[in-house]
């Protein structure tokens, strides 16, 4: 038996059949939850880190410079604009 055919066993009804929890646990804690909420986290992780290193490469494709001129072609020289 698996868990998907025990959640619908123990969940008869029509619109218990796409319930995230089983009878067994309950919507408060239960396996199936939790591991669709770790799976949910991961996505959202890998679109982070998806994200961190396009902007990496964009850092690097302009000359790995803090500051850039608005037209970012060329670096700002950082002790005309008052940094230590």
């Amino acid at each position: 038996m698996t868990a998907l055919s025990y959640h619908d066993e123990t969940l008869p009804a029509e619109g218990a059949k796409i319930a995230h929890f089983c009878s067994m646990c309950g919507p408060k804690f239960c396996s199936m939850k939790i591991t669709q909420d770790v799976r949910d986290y991961a996505a959202k992780l890998e679109e982070a880190n998806a994200g961190m290193a396009a902007k990496s490469a964009e850092f690097r494709e302009k000359g790995s410079e803090v500051y850039l001129t608005m037209d970012a072609r060329e670096p700002v020289d950082a002790e005309a604009v008052g940094a230590d």
